[in-house]
């Protein structure tokens, strides 16, 4: 090429491929790299944006074939009104030039928010969600909202049209074909993103405009530095606490510190002796992941090592689901036998077990698609008073009927713990949510709870016993 030839840019299976002389582009070199296979310059497809407005400021003419959407008209059909939280988010996030992630807890409305960024950038539109019952949740909803057909992509469903909704399992494989389509990518449960296959989705679209929606942007392996990079900062934030009694339900927590039977008090302290002593002996801290990637290397190495992980997880099985545990679930549902009760566990072993000795419904992951419809679909109708899950529900199912929560066991995940939380928050009529924390006495669950409540949510309206 000459220095009086004309920049072009192409999107080529979720890159951008550049043809110019170097010194043309000498302004957004840095974004570029030289591809020898091709004699071209290529670029990821997230950097789209910034690279055309860097050659805009440098005054660089060019032709863009990589952009394939145009203006799209997308008026609201609904007649609801912004609540102030909502406006605000979509305030900060227009003027950050619409990239950014908006933190909003489960139930105050990230889905009408995103929709009115859709009404506001009107261009087609690709809404990212980590599940098939998230996409069609968010097919009904933007359907309903728009008055417009919803294509979908993912369980079965390739359905392209202006507005998709895909799951992130089904964009990634779909990027690089569709990935020039869209001007505006929303990303639900964008903590889900950094993960090293769901971040492609992201890399491979061009779309300028980029919104992530969470409740619980906090991840321990350092991802909001990714999710920033290909989405935006964070542009609002507004917790559990400042929406609750208004948009929220009033809530209170209340953690019960349960004792082991004798047997099980006994089995434990066995159990958690040999693998203590075990940690102890190879300096094991558990201060980083490299360490418990190393106590399974060792422990599968030799019997003794065997012998400890058997041990460990017996102390955490019979700390997760102790008698004292599941009695206490039955006076709880008894007492609250009025109410729609969710009810979570750590595993499916004990959620199954709890199935069987109360007779109602579980859901895990192993539960077939339509089976699990009509569960919720009965939970919602109140035929099923009672839902028994292990992590299926912990985040994005719509079940706004719940207005207690019972956790039998989980992870010291922080996020795990606001998801729950949040999964009986939906505001109703003279509604006060209750979430119940189980703890066996005596055990590693103790320092478990204290680290899953690190959060401002569990700051407040929280109780011991």
């Amino acid at each position: 090429m000459t220095s009086e030839s004309t920049i072009e840019i192409n999107f080529d299976h979720g890159t951008l491929l550049v043809t110019a002389d170097p010194e043309q582009i000498s302004p957004v070199i840095d974004l570029l790299k030289y591809d020898q296979r091709v004699k071209l310059f290529r670029a990821q497809g997230y950097v789209y944006a910034q690279l055309i407005r860097q050659l805009i400021s440098a005054g660089i003419s060019f032709i863009d074939h990589a952009k394939n959407f145009t203006p799209l008209e997308l008026t609201l059909k609904s007649r609801l009104t912004p609540r102030v939280h909502q406006a605000e988010a979509l305030k900060c996030w227009l003027a950050d030039k619409g990239r950014g992630t908006v933190v909003m807890p489960t139930g105050s409305g990230k889905t009408f928010m995103a929709a009115m960024a859709m009404a506001t950038i009107k261009r087609p539109t690709l809404v990212l969600a980590p599940t098939i019952d998230l996409m069609q949740q968010w097919t009904s909803v933007l359907e309903r909202l728009f008055g417009i057909e919803s294509g979908m992509l993912g369980g079965g469903s390739h359905n392209i049209l202006p507005v998709t909704v895909s799951t992130y399992d089904s964009a990634v494989l779909n990027m690089e074909f569709i990935g020039n389509r869209f001007g505006l990518i929303i990303f639900d449960e964008c903590h889900h993103l950094p993960g090293t296959m769901n971040r492609m989705a992201a890399t491979m679209c061009i779309a300028p405009w980029r919104l992530g929606l969470t409740a619980t942007p906090e991840r321990s392996d350092g991802g909001e530095i990714i999710l920033e990079e290909l989405v935006g900062p964070q542009v609002y934030r507004i917790d559990i606490d400042q929406l609750e009694g208004n948009v929220l339900a009033p809530y209170r927590t209340v953690r019960l510190e349960l004792p082991l039977d004798p047997d099980e008090a006994a089995e434990y302290q066995v159990a958690h002796r040999i693998y203590r002593e075990f940690l102890q002996r190879n300096q094991f801290s558990f201060n980083n992941q490299k360490d418990w990637s190393r106590f399974v290397g060792l422990c599968a190495r030799s019997p003794e090592g065997r012998c400890a992980f058997d041990a460990y997880l017996k102390q955490r099985r019979i700390a997760r689901g102790g008698h004292a545990k599941i009695r206490k679930t039955w006076e709880l549902i008894r007492r609250h036998r009025h109410e729609r009760i969710i009810i979570f566990t750590a595993e499916n072993e004990t959620a199954y077990r709890l199935g069987e000795s109360f007779l109602m419904p579980v859901i895990t992951h192993l539960t077939k698609a339509a089976e699990r419809k009509e569960m919720l679909d009965r939970f919602r109708s109140g035929d099923y008073p009672v839902l028994i899950t292990s992590k299926v529900l912990n985040e994005g199912v719509d079940v706004p009927e719940a207005g207690v929560g019972i956790i039998v066991s989980g992870s010291g995940s922080i996020r795990e713990h606001v998801q729950r939380l949040g999964r009986i928050l939906r505001a109703g009529n003279g509604k006060k949510a209750v979430l119940y924390e189980l703890v066996s006495q005596g055990t590693s669950e103790i320092s478990v709870s204290r680290r899953r409540r690190e959060h401002r949510a569990y700051q407040r309206g929280r109780r011991n016993y």
